[in-house]
């Protein structure tokens, strides 16, 4: 079971989190909210979450299908309910950039299998009712990511 340790290191909301493994992340409250730009978000931190989790997702599949990528970045952006607390994520928009010799067609797959059936973060946020729109570009091995 993971085990998460946090303790608080810089004004009234700088924390900072630890797993079992020493691995560390440093959060705050939005300077609005009396924090001071110490950290992440931990809103934030969970779109980190579904870009990371769904580009480990992407790499393995294409690995498998025995594609050259080069080069991987992912944009995330999102919105969250208004005039309302809790605020939930509503509406989640991904775009995967992959670079090098990539079949589109199983970029695509690799990219919708990650989201609707993978990635355990992708579950949770649909689950509390977002919705996650995906793209997937791909630049050619010769050009710059």
């Amino acid at each position: 079971m993971p085990k998460i340790e946090l303790v608080r290191i810089s004004g009234d909301y700088g924390f900072e989190a630890s797993d079992e493994y020493g691995h560390t992340i440093k959060m705050d409250s939005s300077p609005e909210s009396g924090g001071q730009n110490f950290g992440v978000r931990p809103m934030q931190m969970l779109l980190m979450g579904l870009a990371g989790c769904s580009a480990i997702d992407v790499i393995s599949i294409l690995k498998k299908q025995r594609q050259e990528v080069l080069a991987y970045r992912m944009n995330v952006v999102g919105d969250r309910e208004a005039g309302v607390e809790p605020s939930l994520w509503q509406n989640i928009t991904i775009e995967f950039h992959l670079k090098g010799n990539i079949d589109e067609d199983k970029a695509k797959r690799a990219a919708e299998l990650s989201i609707d059936k993978y990635c355990s973060v992708a579950a949770t946020l649909e689950k509390a009712g977002a919705t996650i729109n995906w793209q997937v570009i791909i630049h050619p091995a010769d050009t710059s990511l």
